[in-house]
């Protein structure tokens, strides 16, 4: 591929719902640009971006894909994302690296949830945005009533028609462009320009008309001189447009066939004659080291400037990094700055990608997208500088994982290495991690979804040779007592010779929540020598960690020790340790034993449509709703809910609300369980324990 400079470049972000055919019109841009040499298609198995084996296996994205065309002297980096909820990451951070975000709405199914939710990243990140009506040749394909729906789910977005369809479903055959009032029939680059069919000349007419006054209304002298004269030169029409796109107050809407290659050409040409170029975003806010805000100007000959929005890891090249330059150049042979990390980097190679082919580059310039293999400490969200002006962009924010699993190596000497193996795939994932929980003893890995969890134990088989089981997390349930009760613990064992003999009196008493354990000493005219004290304080800490009901971890308890005997020969550390255990169990299942919960803060937000399906399921939870705030659009439900009953609630909530719903949890506190409920815990425990 031939060197472009900075105002050649266009970065474009292909986002929307699962489905809705953007990795078929990836293809269509490389076929149609003369990038591949044939077509593939996802059924198959054989598209340039959807390579990975997980992606083939279930004909879907998973990661975001880099897919470079040249077109008109222009070099297109375009980056085709998943569509699933469960990999939302990849499109936060695709778009965050994007110039331009092309939507792209099936004309079946129309404006669905996650179409919806690219859209406000889209926003977010303050990008020029296209709305591209693909699959019009489809069966039950509606140019019209996909429209209106697009004007409804975004409304007062300054969605703008650039162009028609020609034809229906298996009739589609070209698109009308309304600005030159043309048509084109034909796939790919055999497009033949042609009279507009009479059936849409009036229609074309109008439209042509709304688009130019569009374009008059993006400043005062043009709309002046568009009243004075009734119409505008077409070049004066399209820089017009273009200034609106880049303000945001012009969303063009465009359509065609991914699968029959229909319309892709024009809309490489709209990409290239309307939408900016890295240069025209204007400046970029920064962080220097005195934590004051910089802006920096996107220009081809200052100092390296680079974001790593992904990092991929492959057990055999290691680590590849991707990121995207913001000014100066990163090249090949150099050492650069993390400023994130405050490291030096050794760069050698540097990669263009597409798909899954490599090629080396000498560097990559201002704007545009690579990646370098085998960096050390870099990871996704850092930045890439130079060390004598470091600045840190804003790193990307990601969804918060909230749906979690047990998880254990199915072969006993495997722990080492499942723990090694997560570790590297919780690096190239920002939505998954891994933690050992203390209170269950499980290993718990946690992502976006069941289907994010499911493609993570598959990388783990293929990848890392790991083979896993999956289970429900354990809840950390744990247990106290309410009242206070006192108790003799005696071990005596005589087996010929020395014997064993420990003698403890033990009271036991309720503390304040959150306070723990206390063990207080109160022997008084040595009827236990001060050296067997501390293995009476053992035996109840190993008392504590078995529990009184279900095997939970027994908290907020005072022991105190105030009596006992010993023998001057029997007596032994190991015999006042069981004494102290014993006392102390015979005490506390005295003392009104409860089995405790734990209880978490939720908040719930969802459109406000989703209100009392969403109330009345956190009610049938065993939640106390605490209130509700509106937050833009969208209601923000608070609620104190036990958190047994929402380990499974990311899914449930997606149900509920047809994705279009997300919650934030965060513990609270430790409750008593309903006795219907505690009755239910302790048989489990209790049959737990009988089949070990």
């Amino acid at each position: 591929m031939a060197n472009y400079s900075s105002e050649t470049l266009r970065n474009v972000s292909i986002v929307g719902h699962g489905g809705s055919g953007k990795t078929t019109l990836t293809e269509a841009m490389l076929y149609t640009s003369g990038a591949i040499t044939r077509l593939g298609k996802v059924d198959d198995g054989t598209t340039t971006s959807d390579y990975d084996p997980d992606e083939i296996k279930r004909k879907m994205s998973i990661s975001t894909a880099l897919a470079p065309v040249e077109w008109k002297n222009h070099k297109i980096n375009i980056l085709d994302t998943p569509g699933y909820a469960d990999f939302v990451a990849e499109v936060i951070s695709a778009l965050r690296v994007a110039d331009i975000a092309l939507i792209n709405v099936c004309a079946v199914s129309g404006v669905e949830v996650q179409t919806e939710r690219a859209w406000q990243y889209a926003k977010e990140y303050g990008l020029p945005r296209l709305v591209f009506i693909n699959r019009l040749d489809k069966e039950n394909a509606n140019f019209e009533e996909t429209l209106k729906m697009a004007k409804e789910a975004f409304p007062k977005a300054g969605l703008t028609l650039f162009q028609l369809p020609i034809g229906k479903e298996k009739t589609f055959e070209g698109v009308v462009d309304l600005i030159k009032l043309k048509a084109f029939k034909g796939a790919g680059k055999e497009v033949k320009e042609d009279k507009i069919p009479e059936n849409l000349e009036a229609q074309a007419a109008e439209y042509n008309e709304k688009l130019v006054e569009a374009a008059a209304e993006t400043s005062d002298e043009l709309l002046e001189k568009y009243l004075d004269s009734g119409t505008l030169p077409e070049d004066e029409i399209k820089a017009a447009l273009k200034k609106g796109i880049l303000k945001g107050s012009i969303i063009p809407v465009l359509c065609g066939s991914a699968f029959k290659n229909i319309g892709t050409s024009l809309l490489l040409d709209s990409i290239v004659d309307y939408f900016p170029s890295p240069l025209e975003h204007g400046e970029i806010k920064a962080t220097n080291p005195q934590n004051e805000e910089v802006a920096i100007k996107p220009e081809e000959n200052k100092n390296p400037l680079a974001l790593v929005f992904k990092t991929v890891t492959d057990p055999y090249i290691g680590r590849l990094t991707y990121f995207k330059v913001y000014s100066g150049a990163v090249t090949a042979d150099s050492t650069i700055y993390n400023a994130t990390k405050e490291k030096k980097e050794r760069l050698g190679h540097l990669l263009q990608l597409k798909g899954k082919t490599q090629e080396d580059i000498k560097q990559v310039p201002t704007g545009d997208i690579g990646a370098a293999p085998k960096l050390e400490v870099t990871t996704t969200g850092d930045t890439l500088c130079s060390e004598n002006q470091p600045v840190i962009l804003p790193s990307i924010k990601f969804p918060e994982p909230l749906f979690s699993v047990a998880i254990e190596p199915k072969t006993r000497g495997d722990e080492e290495k499942l723990s090694t193996s997560l570790a590297k795939l919780a690096e190239e994932d920002p939505t998954f991690t891994v933690k050992r929980d203390p209170e269950t003893k499980q290993t718990l890995a946690s992502g976006l979804g069941d289907l994010h969890l499911e493609v993570i134990v598959d990388r783990l088989h293929r990848r890392f040779g790991v083979e896993t089981t999956r289970s429900a997390p354990r809840i950390p349930y744990k247990e106290t007592i309410l009242a206070k009760a006192k108790a003799q613990g005696k071990y005596k064992k005589q087996t010929g010779g020395r014997g064993q003999y420990g003698d403890t009196w033990i009271e036991v008493e309720p503390l304040k929540t959150g306070k723990g354990f206390e063990f207080v000493d109160k022997i008084t005219g040595g009827s236990i020598p001060k050296n067997y004290i501390p293995s009476v304080e053992k035996g109840v800490k190993e008392a504590l960690d078995t529990g009184l009901l279900a095997g939970c971890h027994i908290v907020d308890i005072r022991v105190t020790l105030y009596d006992g005997s010993y023998h001057p020969v029997d007596s032994s550390d190991m015999a006042f340790k069981i004494a102290g255990s014993l006392a102390f169990k015979k005490a506390a299942l005295d003392a009104k034993p409860v089995l405790l919960e734990p209880i978490v803060n939720m908040e719930v937000t969802i459109p406000e449509q989703y209100m009392g399906d969403t109330i009345g399921d956190l009610s049938g939870k065993r939640g106390k709703v605490l209130g509700m705030d509106a937050r833009g659009r969208n209601q923000v439900v608070k609620a104190k809910v036990p958190l047994a009953e929402v380990a499974n609630y990311a899914s449930e909530l997606r149900s509920i609300t047809h994705g279009r719903g997300t919650f934030s949890i965060e513990f609270s506190h430790y409750e008593e369980v309903p006795k219907d409920i505690r009755d239910k815990v302790i048989a489990e425990a209790q049959a737990k324990t009988s089949n070990h």
